[in-house]
């Protein structure tokens, strides 16, 4: 049935009663003007559509803006069942109320499970006004909920598309930086040894003397130097991630005086460079944090790559790691890491508890191995 043809549109006069848009899906003519009349004594204004059918209830839906859905729970060619799928099919967040004369306990409590707001009995429609103002408001409240989540998650992405971009601008900095200090301040470096080496050998005691000094005071700074290209950029990790965690734990332990280790299934390993980077800063903000706040004797790195999927684990025999450290205001570096690796698809996971420390990274190095990691989570 055409719905602009068979809707049966009821306008009343300005009252000053609520006013609303009324889609109502309803076979009899008579029934439907009762149910207006009786709205109308419970103070609301119903500007209302009459529909029979599937089609014409579509039609509607696509057709205008809508308060509410009633509908009778059987009709000839359709069913409040029926309706109530098209109206929550079309994406509208509608209330929807069933009256009927003929629904049971059953049908009902089948039909609010399927998302039906409320049903009243046809006998009982002093009771329908009520029932479209408190589902006009819940369904109000949902909507603002909805807003406020599709917000709150727009604010995350851009959180997110921030995060990325600065880790990857400080990087490509860390990059820059280590380029002008090998190249200016190495350059610089390697001429002054020179000048110095050659007072030592062509010059005064006193003088040879004073240059072996400053060749002692200029291998410290060569040493600083050294390190702080290794922060900036690692030239390991040229030499592959396998390489670069092997230097990386030896000075670790070199400089800490704890019993560091690194095992590896792999003397070799192929990474993408950004996964790489990940990697080697997750393993030096760990062996970091043991240092600082571990109070350990012993830790150990395993690097792990099997089907398609590298896993590395930073773990120590110390206090452990309190959720209230990872919490607490001003603890960024477990924080930065997270993010760190979201990008490459990855995910980190901290082992909290009172004794030994665990970080756990997981980066799928294929779609495959993303997709399995991924069935098996939800499995």
């Amino acid at each position: 049935m055409d719905p602009t043809n068979s809707a049966e549109r009821t306008d009343g006069p300005d009252t000053g009663d609520t006013p609303i848009r009324l889609l109502v899906v309803e076979d009899s003519e008579l029934d439907h003007e009762l149910l207006l009349r009786s709205l109308r004594k419970q103070r609301l204004e119903p500007d209302a559509v009459r529909v029979e059918d599937a089609a014409a209830l579509q039609a509607a839906l696509a057709s205008g803006r809508w308060d509410a859905v009633v509908s009778d729970h059987h009709l000839p060619r359709f069913s409040s069942g029926e309706a109530l799928r098209i109206v929550r099919s079309s994406g509208h967040d509608l209330p929807f109320i069933i009256v009927s004369g003929t629904i049971g306990e059953e049908a009902a409590v089948a039909a609010m499970q399927a998302g039906a707001d409320d049903y009243l009995i046809k006998g009982r429609l002093a009771r329908l006004g009520p029932a479209l103002r408190n589902a006009m408001s819940a369904a109000a409240a949902r909507r603002e909920r909805g807003a406020a989540q599709r917000a709150l998650a727009e604010s995350e992405r851009r959180l997110r598309a921030l995060t990325d971009h600065l880790q990857q601008a400080v990087e490509a900095e860390r990059a820059a930086i280590a380029r002008e200090v090998h190249d200016d301040v190495g350059g610089m470096l390697t001429a002054l040894r020179f000048d110095l080496s050659w007072l030592e050998r062509h010059g005064e005691e006193a003088v040879r003397a004073r240059a072996r000094q400053g060749l002692d005071t200029l291998n410290q700074a060569v040493l600083a130097v050294q390190r702080l290209l290794r922060n900036l950029r690692p030239p390991a990790l040229e030499a592959g991630i396998v390489d670069a965690l092997d230097v990386l734990v030896r000075q670790f332990s070199s400089r800490t005086g704890i019993d560091a280790q690194l095992t590896s299934n792999r003397e070799h390993v192929e990474l993408a460079e950004p996964i790489a980077i990940t990697v080697y800063r997750v393993a030096q903000e760990s062996l970091t944090n043991v240092a600082k706040h571990a109070k350990a004797r012993r830790a150990k790195v395993d690097l792990m790559v099997q089907d398609d999927t590298l896993s590395l684990e930073i773990t120590d025999d110390g206090v452990g790691i309190r959720a209230e450290d990872v919490d607490k205001p001003g603890s960024f570096g477990l924080r930065g890491l997270t993010e760190r690796v979201r990008q490459v698809q990855g995910w980190l996971d901290i082992a909290l508890g009172e004794r030994r420390g665990a970080v756990m990274l997981t980066i799928p190095l294929t779609e495959r191995a993303a997709f399995r990691l991924l069935d098996e989570s939800d499995a």
